[in-house]
């Protein structure tokens, strides 16, 4: 016996609750987002089933882009609050087993366990969300949290992988240093301008150097990371989101600046709203726009004190407006609402 931590992620989440809906489209490929129409400008797919994510349509992919692609796709529109309820039917089952549940979102969750076949248990896992949800689920596992969630990407689909310190070095080592859990494309080309380009070389490289390069924090822990180290409590206080955000995409590119203001105070006042509404305080507010062709950049606030003062958060979103150059058109425009977090309690079992 030994402790171990599960990643349990849903496959192809949101398509496959839409297949559950939609038995007759079960291996057609199948593109969610939107309204459901393709022909639609400035919309995205939320995701794909398998047959069209073979053809180039991914999460993110212009819906139009995605028609090219795979004409014969068939394209749904999204529903949050079905993707919703299923993932509470899905956590309820995790809960169900002698384990701490740590949710991550709507398709995924750590699992903190003590067992001597965690396998076993893992088949145990997925059979009980499939007969109880008809939801399928790979499942990681690992020692700490970043190995369970690389091994559960090792085992999609629908399969069950072990990384542990002893087969870390053979199946990380050779992979490039985006292929770790926190490590996104803009990170790995920064490490490429060092001479980094896999997680052996970076596991081997210079903490010193990486200081003066990424900070005296961020640095090390890259490092951290290529070493298979990671956090390996799972906390059982429920899943809490960190925030909130509204955007719009524009049927027509905004010019006027008195315009575009209008439209960052109107959603200001929504994500307030949501905010109050969840009985969340806002301590940092974040504008993103989106410049026609395609180039996004955000500007971030953080308020003085915490609120659900829509005022306080309109004036915060504006100054953060202000610090942009609006001398291109805006064909997008999003207000994020950072919410104060409760002290975390209920700790797993160790």
């Amino acid at each position: 016996m030994r402790t171990w931590v599960l990643h349990v992620d849903l496959d192809q989440f949101i398509a496959a609750v839409e297949l559950l809906r939609h038995p007759e489209l079960r291996g057609r490929p199948v593109v969610v987002g939107g309204d459901g129409d393709p022909t639609r400008p400035r919309t995205v797919a939320a995701t794909a089933t398998y047959e069209a994510r073979a053809r180039g349509v991914h999460s993110g992919t212009p819906l139009r882009t995605a028609l090219r692609r795979c004409p014969e796709a068939v394209f749904l529109p999204s529903d949050p609050p079905a993707y919703e309820v299923a993932s509470a039917r899905v956590m309820a089952v995790l809960r169900g087993f002698p384990a701490d549940v740590e949710v991550w979102g709507w398709d995924e969750a750590f699992l903190g366990v003590r067992t001597a076949d965690p396998e076993g248990l893992a088949r145990d896992i997925q059979r009980a969300v499939r007969e109880r949800t008809g939801l399928s689920c790979s499942v990681g596992i690992g020692d700490n949290k970043h190995k369970a969630k690389l091994a559960s990407g090792f085992a999609k689909p629908a399969g069950v992988h072990r990384l542990t310190g002893e087969t870390w070095a053979g199946q990380m080592h050779h992979r490039p240093a985006d292929a770790l859990w926190g490590i996104g494309a803009k990170t790995a080309a920064k490490l490429a301008d060092l001479g980094i380009h896999t997680v052996a070389q970076l596991a081997a490289a210079d903490p010193g150097r990486l200081a003066a390069r990424f900070g005296p924090v961020n640095g090390p822990w890259l490092r951290y990371l290529a070493l298979g180290k990671g956090e390996a409590e799972v906390v059982t206080t429920p899943w809490i989101p960190r925030g909130h955000s509204r955007e719009t995409t524009y049927r027509e590119d905004l010019t006027d600046p008195a315009e575009i203001s209008a439209q960052v105070a109107e959603l200001a006042r929504r994500v307030t709203a949501d905010a109050a509404g969840a009985g969340r305080a806002i301590i940092r507010v974040t504008v993103k726009v989106r410049f026609a062709p395609f180039v996004t950049q955000t500007r971030q606030t953080t308020l003085p004190a915490p609120t659900t003062d829509p005022g306080a958060v309109t004036r915060a979103a504006l100054d953060a407006l202000a610090r942009f150059a609006l001398d291109r058109p805006v064909r997008l425009l999003g207000v994020g609402a950072g919410y104060q977090m409760p002290a975390r309690t209920g700790q797993a079992r160790r």
